[in-house]
């Protein structure tokens, strides 16, 4: 009909332009929240699904920040529907195979780690208390503000200040022995 919007077409363009180029840095953060790829494929998914379903109601300004907040809330609502399953007989699962493969997949804080950091610094960061580390590589790996690592694990900018100085501060103290070490060897 003329005179009229093709709803359609802005709401594909608006996404195009607003939510695509985002979708690196949810990977990035889906995978730091779930620990794993596949939850993070399946998490930036949903939440890709959600945003182009709200799009038309998206200001245009902040898309990083409004991702995130999506993010966190389809992060939230899919753990709250994980339920286990329950097998009346025990026998049935002899022999039963996983649909997709035994092999389970390292976590996605086991790969960055892998692919960035140097040994030491690895372990460093792996015996960080979950809460120190996720913050520390949502600011330092994935580069996020510090508003926008608060809003993906839902606690206030003063908590991740917090939490990423002690992180900070613990894996300096926990280095310092190979710093020293390396620094007095010739």
């Amino acid at each position: 009909m003329p005179g009229q919007r093709d709803t359609s077409l802005d709401r594909s363009a608006v996404f195009a332009q607003h939510v695509e180029p985002e979708i690196p840095v949810l990977l990035r953060v889906a995978r730091t929240v779930t620990g794993s790829t596949v939850d993070a494929e399946d998490l930036v998914q949903e939440t890709l699904v959600r945003a182009y379903r709200a799009v038309d109601r998206f200001d245009g300004r902040h898309p990083r920040a409004w991702l995130l907040t999506i993010l966190r809330h389809t992060h939230l609502n899919m753990h709250r529907r994980r339920r286990p399953d329950v097998v009346e007989d025990v026998r049935e699962l002899d022999g039963a195979r996983p649909a997709f493969g035994a092999v389970s997949p390292d976590s996605a804080e086991d790969d960055v780690l892998a692919m960035v950091l140097e040994e030491e610094l690895e372990v460093a960061v792996a015996s960080l208390d979950p809460r120190f580390r996720q913050v520390l590589l949502l600011v330092d790996v994935d580069q996020l503000s510090y508003t926008e690592a608060a809003q993906v694990i839902g606690v206030p900018v003063g908590t991740v200040m917090s939490r990423l100085s002690r992180a900070r501060a613990r894996l300096r103290h926990q280095l310092r022995p190979t710093l020293d070490r390396s620094r007095s060897t010739p």
